[in-house]
This record gives C-alpha cells, structure tokens and sequence, in this order.
C-alpha cells in the first residue's frame, strides 16, 4: 500500500552554539512576534503557517516566541505549535515568560518571576505549543517583586523534570546579569545560557554593559530589532517613506528622529560594495563574537529567504571600521 509522503527537511542554515552552552541554533531566527498579530497578513493561521513552513524551506530551524504574543496573549504559541505540527523535532523553540498576558496564566500578583507563576506559565506554553518541552525558556523581562534565587531555583527545577532545556533571559542590564550568574553558581541552579536585548547599528547601547557580560559569562546574545524597526532595510530615506508601511502607520516618532545623514552613507557604504542594507545589519551583528542567532520577525515568506540569506554577508575589518565612523559605538561613561 501506499506510504504517506514525509517533507524532507532543508540544509540547516549556518549553525552556533548559544555562549557556551550546548545548544546550536541557527544565525538567523524567525522571531514569532508577527504570528496572529492584528492588521498583519499572518493575522491568520493559514498567514502564519505559510511565514513559518517558508522559514523551514529556508533552512531557519530557531524559532522565537513569547506568551504575551499574538493579538490575544498565547496566540502566536498556538499558531506556531500548529504550523510545525509533526516537524517540531526538526527545529528549536524558544519562547518567553514574564510579561503581563491578561490573566492567561491566571492572577501574577506582580510577581511573574515567582515559583508559583513560573510552574504555572510553562504549562499553558507547552499546552498551547502542543510540545512536551521547550528547548529555551527565557525570562522575558526583570521581576522586582521576586529575588532572582526564586526564580532561577524554579527554572532549575523544570529542567530536572525535562520540560524545559535550557534557560534565557531578556532585557537585562549589566550588573542584572551579573547577579543572576552569581546567584546561580552559588546555589548550584541552572544557569542562563542566553541573553535577549535591543541590539543594531543604529542603538548600540547594548555594547556598553550586555556583550560585555555575555563574555564575560559565557551567553549568547539574540538581537531582536535587527533591522531598527525597518530603518536599516533600505526601503526609508528622509524623503521616502512607504505609506502602507508598519513604520509609517505605528511608529511614526521614529521617522523624525531617525539619523538620516548616517543612513545615507550606510547606502552609499553599501553602493561601493555590491551589498545591500540588509547583509550589512545581520552580516555586522554576526561579526560580533558573542552574538549567536539574529531574531528577525517576517509577515510575508518571502522576508524568510532575504533574512535568511543576508546572513551569509562577512564584513573586513575595514568594513566594520567604516561602519563605526557611520554609526559610532554608544559613548561609555567614565566611573571616576
């Protein structure tokens, strides 16, 4: 009789493993902030399974979600569990807790770092995910109401039971993922092995305190906002700017204080190259060695393949030198 046909699973993208943990994703990520958001194509299910099987046809096996996602919290965990059905084994999910969801994860007392909230998150991902485990849990921003002990000791725990494999967090300043990393070692919990943060040529804050103590540490860092919310794909100038694009419709603010003399020599920069504005933002985060996977979200399958490929871009170091005088690193500030 007949047997049913199996996809064959694309060539995986260039892969590294996150800091120095064993976990290998590749360089490019789909972030899943677009799946079932509103007035978007992938606002649908049919839209964001499309966006995420154009993902695996590319080769991009990390996927990057959250349970305050989608236009209702926990959509996009649902769709993105849907879309990967029986591929599930053939990718890496990461998704995130810790950020207010409406009660989908019952009342968190403003404490979605504590015990009781974590166990409680963690299922709702995996039930809505349709997975027995999450390969990342990623703490998705700073409790204050909780100390880190407690939570890090949770996350321990569910790692013990196999339902999570490794652990992350997001939006951490310096001394924030210092203190975790201490804490940490002295109990002898898990420890975090990644580090999400605000990361691209035009905000490079996150060289001051972030990729220092991801060295320092051994984490991955994941930039999300690769592309400066669309100001670095090329497509804005100070005098172009796409009407029926996101940026124009919702963050209209960033249009008048985006630094259009440097993205003017970044298009001349890439003139003389024979490049494209978006190899030069993924190819120079890539070139940062603390850097693991760049997040990229997509709503359209063809993004997937232009992400997917700017990757493949390496700077000189006469390139990087030249994109530090278009886009200076972030001033540090003197300590005496």
């Amino acid at each position: 009789m007949p047997t049913a046909s199996v996809p064959t699973p694309a060539p995986r993208r260039d892969l590294r493993r996150l800091g120095r943990s064993g976990l290998a994703v590749t360089t490019v990520g789909l972030g899943c902030n677009n799946l079932g958001r509103s007035n978007a194509v992938t606002s649908t299910f049919e839209g964001s399974r499309e966006v995420v099987h154009a993902a695996l046809d590319a080769g991009v096996t990390f996927f990057d979600t959250a349970d305050n996602y989608g236009a209702r919290p926990g959509l996009s965990e649902e769709f993105l569990g849907r879309a990967l059905g029986s591929r599930r084994d053939e990718v890496v999910i990461a998704t995130k807790f810790g950020m207010p969801v409406r009660g989908l994860n019952g009342p968190d007392y403003r404490a979605r770092g504590s015990r009781r909230y974590v166990m409680k998150a963690v299922e709702g991902s995996l039930q809505r995910m349709g997975t027995d485990h999450i390969d990342l849990y990623q703490f998705h921003t700073p409790d204050d109401e909780t100390p880190i002990d407690e939570t890090l000791a949770a996350l321990d725990d569910l790692v013990r039971q196999g339902k999570v494999r490794y652990v992350g967090h997001s939006n951490r300043s310096g001394w924030q993922i210092a203190d975790a990393e201490h804490v940490a070692r002295a109990a002898g919990t898990t420890r975090f092995v990644s580090s999400q943060s605000h990361y691209n040529l035009v905000d490079r804050r996150a060289e001051l305190e972030v990729l220092p103590a991801a060295a320092a540490y051994g984490l991955g860092v994941l930039p999300y906002f690769p592309l400066a919310n669309g100001l670095l794909t090329g497509k804005y100038t100070g005098d172009v700017r796409p009407q029926d694009s996101r940026l124009v419709r919702n963050k209209p603010e960033l249009l008048e204080t985006a630094p259009w003399e440097a993205l003017a020599r970044l298009h001349t920069f890439c003139l003389e190259r024979g490049v494209t504005e978006l190899q030069v933002a993924f190819g120079w985060l890539l070139s940062h060695p603390q850097v693991t996977s760049v997040i990229a979200g997509a709503t359209r399958p063809e993004q997937i393949a232009q992400n997917a490929d700017a990757a493949t871009w390496v700077p000189s170091s006469d390139d990087l030198a030249a994109l530090d005088e278009i886009f200076p690193p972030a001033p540090k500030v003197a300590l005496f």
